[in-house]
């Protein structure tokens, strides 16, 4: 099994403490800022950072959906770490400064890959197709916090 991996980031126009509390207020911006793959949402503990569980679907492909049940830590300054109690995914949300007013947002999200021509297909696929996902809810989180 390989490791699967697909990074998306963004410079968005809001200083980083205000991109961070808005990517960790899962009960408030979180949903909003989600993409139309992403259903079924519900924040089950918590709902501020670190300590907050947190479910929905992801709809990677038209055949394709995750269940996710995510346990959300903050192991330094600026940096969400969701993973996934049903799979091996661990997706890293990274927020830094990046100039007068601005933040970079870097979305990593890595899995343990399939084997044989399915994981081949898996590793040359789905790391565009989450990124593509992701660059959406990038998007919509601009849109939020540079209001």
């Amino acid at each position: 099994m390989a490791q699967v991996e697909a990074t998306t980031e963004r410079i968005v126009a809001a200083d980083a403490e205000t991109v961070f509390d808005a990517l960790a207020d899962y009960n408030g911006t979180r949903p909003t800022v989600l993409s139309e793959q992403f259903s079924e949402y519900e924040v089950r503990e918590g709902g501020d950072g670190e300590g907050t569980l947190v479910h929905w679907k992801l709809q990677a492909t038209s055949k394709r959906v995750r269940d996710c049940l995510l346990e959300v830590s903050e192991p330094t300054d600026g940096e969400l770490v969701e993973k996934d109690r049903n799979s091996s995914m661990v997706t890293t949300w990274r927020v830094t400064p990046a100039g007068e007013g601005k933040s970079r947002v870097v979305v990593t999200s890595v899995w343990d890959g399939a084997g044989g021509i399915g994981g081949f297909f898996e590793r040359t696929f789905a790391p565009k197709g989450l990124a593509r996902i992701y660059d959406a809810v990038l998007d919509k989180l601009a849109t939020e916090v540079e209001k």
